[in-house]
């Protein structure tokens, strides 16, 4: 099963959120994943992932432009994502700078793809919608709910898959 894990980084935070996030991912048997920057995503990368996990710093209280592009340029594969299991992850750089608003509006494309959404698992959740990271020291979400997004990503596409 593969888990397309897509971001938009300009300082690093958010690739570093990513690629704890493919560890979770990589953590359960059977389940691979890819990692790319927004920009590098194509409409076969969309298609072929069972699940797709997107995140981006909160730019405005919503995601990054770059990020945006690829839902908008991929709308005619709607059809073919309906169902797919999909996730978020956001970074904001103090504690009320729009991480939750981020989360919603790249969920709210999901939704509007007709994807599944999962949120952080209950057991480790430091938050609802997805993994958060807040301020300029990294501080906020740490790498194990991170991890456990990842992993609890592919455990619901799995479930879902039967």
């Amino acid at each position: 099963m593969q888990v397309l894990i897509m971001y938009y980084s300009m300082g690093g935070r958010t690739k570093k959120m990513a690629e704890a996030i493919a560890r979770g991912v990589q953590s359960v048997e059977g389940a691979a994943c890819v990692i790319k920057a927004a920009e590098e995503v194509g409409k076969e990368e969309l298609i072929n992932s069972s699940a797709l996990i997107a995140g981006s710093p909160s730019y405005l209280g919503t995601m990054a432009a770059d990020l945006k592009k690829v839902f908008e340029k991929n709308i005619g594969i709607r059809d073919k994502m309906c169902g797919k299991v999909g996730a978020a992850f956001a970074g904001a750089a103090e504690t009320p700078g729009g991480a939750e608003t981020t989360l919603l509006s790249i969920i709210q494309a999901m939704l509007i793809y007709g994807m599944v959404i999962a949120g952080t698992p209950v057991s480790t959740a430091s938050g609802y919608y997805g993994a958060a990271i807040t301020g300029n020291t990294g501080g906020g979400v740490t790498d194990r709910d991170s991890f456990e997004l990842g992993r609890n990503v592919v455990l619901l596409a799995m479930k879902l898959s039967k």
